[in-house]
């Protein structure tokens, strides 16, 4: 039996649209062009799309042989104008849909991608741009006066703008459920005979099922949650005729990735928000929830934690903790037309049995688990109601909900008026926002992927043993989930979720064994690298639901930000008024069109000619409900039955249904994460690697001045700083606005796939040439001087750290060759203190077998 699993890696990574007057031809192949995948598009349909798979896997000669007999059964006859029967129209890198909407279907394809992150080996792209083509031909086109008006609004929203994607790792799902899948087959095969699991699950596909012995790896694909793909409705119509490769699920919000360098030790800073597709829209035209449980600027936000000098899955260091953002789960509304800074919130239904509350909760309670904490930051107190009619309505919800849950799994309630708070002299809010972090990081514990380290057993922290969660053999699992809300989930939530993400990082990191307590102070290279991270992060996030960036950042709860800050707050103010009062209307009718809230249809009434969008997220007011839920069994049985685990990450037969699992040689292109990240088929340049590339605390952070700490947990002066938070946020401001997204580091050049006009027609495409950042030069080292060195004390007996002794079985003739190989080390290390060249970063003392 296999001892691994491996996520599959999309065998269509490069496209190419080739195209005759009666089809189109879409050409995939993997990124080794080793294997080739062919889409038959007919263009003499008006109206419906017909698509063809053979779902064969052709080799690059037989691709080629295919090609040069469309183009030989395809050329005009002799005379005539034109004599190539078979056109080149464009490179690709993926398919994000088809979409119709009063004429013929067009297919939206992605032309350039950026590299923004990698997870294990596994790259995450940003998509840079998009073609739309209209696929009838001319001659079968019935042509619509209102086609180009939804064209405009559809092509409104901007692709190019915080939609990521992966070829071989699901963005939809957080890393612990990514990682949980990995274990499922394996220990299905462990728990049931091959016979029971033949007749219970189908599963397994007709590569059939792995035996015992052999070099067999699982290769696991899911499927999406479809909460958070954004182009879910734009492969409806594909999803079941085409391959499982032809489907690019895309999401919508941030990805930022930064390198911690830890004594040369790289590890990635990984942060992630997933935009909800459910209910989604602008600032003031989309507030609460709709009747299905959905809220308003639902963002689930995760931060992942890896060790990069391990890449594997199975074998590398990962750790994750999630957290989510979102408007208050209630009907409710504000009324924009009388132009006022703050309009006036309404409560636009009674809900006295809080249905919509109990709906989003149970779906919370299924992906996350419990406890559910309720992180309320509205106001409490105010001369007249505003925020206060929230907090009343969700105490109320809560309380009602909490009488039918088991007490060990109820949802937890926490409320603090955090403006009240930023107005008082005598009180630090980052101070009890720190208390809140670490009771609610110790209640939900974290994800990581290995048992605790042993010096950490025999040395246990206090607030390490406290920890929550669910501790399994492997590691550990996050069960119970943040929720953290204001009124708009923009300022006061981004600063929350800094935080609490701060204590969770300080967590992981000793889950890792790279700090001695889980502890991470302000000031530091580390802290600095994390704070850039979520304000660009919650930059992006507010320019995508209130149109303008952070109005209130973490630097001005700590009281520090520079009094220029103070008037770009206003101007920040000035633009979120200006896109809510002007331009929210059309990006939201731009956000109904894009995801299939609204599908334009002959007779009935255009999308600008509706008075209100509200029919179109409220489905049931225009239906009878089947069955009405109970007020008291709010929630559903198989997910109470599994609590506190997540329902959705526990071994049983809904959820193996949801997976695809393949029979593959360990050493096959499907599963190869090493030979998918190194490509070793194509010349590469240091210069276009991404990990030199992204942003890194010891060339960013650290200070350049000699005799330095290069410590990222040692804290700095402000005038030390090598990169300074406060100085700098201008310059990178502006940038967030000309890049239209909050990217965290300046990545390596964009790929653009471009139309070739050599005599080769297997779709090779090549790289657009670009220039990377000085941020990415890598920086001359400089004399760190006698205080940088380790002292001596740094270094504990191995015995105590690791639990063995090096002395132990050694031969006397091998000590002799270590000793002296010791004495040529010190002698030499002596020689240079003496001449003062460069410093060494080595301690003067070694480890002896006496203390071992």
């Amino acid at each position: 039996m296999p001892a691994a699993a491996a996520p599959i890696i999309s065998s269509v990574q490069k496209l190419v649209l080739y195209e005759t007057r009666a089809r189109y031809f879409l050409v995939g192949s993997n990124h080794a062009e080793t294997k080739y995948r062919v889409l038959k598009i007919d263009r003499t349909e008006p109206k419906d799309l017909v698509i063809i798979d053979d779902r064969h896997v052709y080799t690059q000669q037989e691709v080629r042989e295919l090609l040069g007999r469309l183009d030989l059964g395809n050329r005009t006859k002799m005379g005539q104008k034109g004599s190539s029967g078979l056109f080149r129209a464009v490179s690709a890198f993926g398919v994000v849909g088809f979409v119709r909407f009063l004429e013929g279907y067009y297919i939206v394809l992605i032309t350039k991608r950026r590299k923004m992150a990698d997870i294990g080996g596994h790259a995450v792209y940003k998509i840079e741009d998009t073609n739309m083509i209209y696929i009838p031909n001319d001659s079968v086109r019935i042509s619509h006066p209102d086609e180009a008006r939804y064209l405009r609004i559809f092509q409104n929203v901007d692709l190019s703008s915080n939609f990521y994607f992966s070829y071989s790792y699901d963005l939809s799902h957080s890393l612990q459920y990514n990682l949980t899948v990995l274990r499922m087959p394996l220990e299905m095969l462990k728990s049931e005979t091959t016979q029971t699991r033949q007749e219970s699950f189908d599963i397994f596909e007709d590569e059939g099922l792995i035996t015992q012995g052999g070099n067999g790896v699982f290769g696991i694909s899911s499927e999406p949650y479809m909460k958070y793909v954004w182009n879910g409705e734009l492969l409806d119509i594909i999803k079941n005729t085409v391959h499982r490769d032809w489907l690019l699920y895309i999401i919508h919000g941030f990805c930022g990735q930064s390198k911690l360098l830890i004594y040369g030790r790289p590890v990635y800073v990984t942060l992630i928000a997933r935009r909800s597709s459910k209910f989604a829209g602008t600032r003031f035209l989309k507030r609460g929830a709709n009747c299905e449980g959905d809220v308003a600027n639902e963002v689930e936000t995760e931060q992942m934690l890896c060790d990069a000098s391990v890449m594997s899955f199975t074998a590398g260091s990962y750790s994750s903790y999630v957290q989510v953002r979102g408007s208050v789960p209630l009907y409710w509304s504000q009324d924009i037309s009388t132009m006022m800074p703050k309009p006036p919130i309404t409560l636009d239904q009674a809900d006295p049995f809080a249905h919509v509350a109990a709906l989003h909760f149970d779906q919370m309670l299924q992906r996350f688990g419990s406890p559910i904490i309720v992180l309320n930051l509205v106001k409490e107190r105010e001369k007249r109601k505003h925020e206060r009619i929230l907090s009343e309505e969700l105490v109320a919800a809560v309380t009602y909900l909490n009488q039918f849950l088991p007490p060990e799994h109820t949802i937890i309630y926490i409320p603090w008026d955090m403006a009240k708070y930023t107005k008082s002299k005598l009180c630090n809010v980052l101070d009890r926002l720190n208390v809140i972090a670490e009771s609610v990081v110790k209640k939900t514990g974290f994800f990581v992927n290995r048992p605790d380290s042993y010096c950490s057993i025999l040395r246990p922290d206090e607030k390490w043993n406290e920890l929550g969660g669910c501790v399994i053999p492997t590691g550990r699992l996050q069960t119970g989930v943040l929720r953290t809300n204001c009124v708009d989930c923009l300022d006061r939530t981004n600063t929350a979720q800094f935080m609490v993400g701060k204590c969770a990082l300080a967590y992981q990191l000793y889950s890792l064994g790279l700090i001695d307590k889980p502890n991470l102070q302000f000031d530091t290279d580390a802290v600095r690298l994390f704070e850039e991270l979520y304000e660009d992060h919650g930059d992006t996030l507010s320019l995508q639901y209130g149109g303008s960036q952070l109005v209130h950042r973490v630097k001005t709860y700590r009281k520090i930000a520079p009094w220029t800050q103070h008037s770009k707050d206003i101007m920040q103010t000035l633009s979120r008024y200006y896109s809510n009062a002007f331009s929210d209307a059309d990006r939201q009718d731009s956000i109904n069109l894009f995801l299939g809230v609204f599908h334009p249809t002959e007779g009935k009434p255009h999308l600008w000619e509706l008075p209100t969008d509200f029919y179109l997220h409220h489905k049931n007011t225009m239906r009878l409900l089947p069955t009405r839920r109970s007020y008291t069994y709010w929630w559903t049985p198989e997910v109470i039955k599994h609590l506190p685990l997540p329902y959705d990450e526990v071994i049983c037969a809904a959820n193996l249904k949801k997976l695809v699992v393949k029979k593959f040689h360990k050493y096959e292109e499907e599963i190869d994460i090493h030979n998918e990240f190194f490509r070793p088929y194509e010349l590469s340049s240091f210069d276009d690697t991404f990990c030199l590339a992204m942003t890194s605390s010891a060339r960013d952070f650290m200070p350049k001045t000699v005799g330095i700490d290069p410590s990222p947990f040692t804290v700095r002066k402000p005038d030390e700083t090598g990169k300074s938070v406060l100085g700098n946020k201008s310059n990178r401001e502006e940038a967030v606005l000309q890049r239209k997204t909050a990217a965290s580091a300046p990545p390596p050049p964009s790929e653009e796939a471009v139309s070739s006009s050599s005599e080769d027609d297997s779709g090779t495409d090549r790289e657009e040439e670009g220039s990377v950042s000085q941020r990415s030069t890598p920086v001359k080292m400089t004399d760190l001087g006698d205080s940088a060195k380790v002292t001596e004390n740094v270094v504990q007996p191995m015995k105590e750290v690791y639990g063995i002794n090096l002395s132990d079985g050694l031969s006397e003739e091998d000590l002799s060759i270590y000793l002296r190989f010791v004495q040529l080390g010190q002698s030499q290390h002596k020689q240079d203190k003496s001449s003062q060249q460069f410093c060494s970063r080595c301690p003067d003392g070694v480890i002896k077998f006496s203390d071992c």
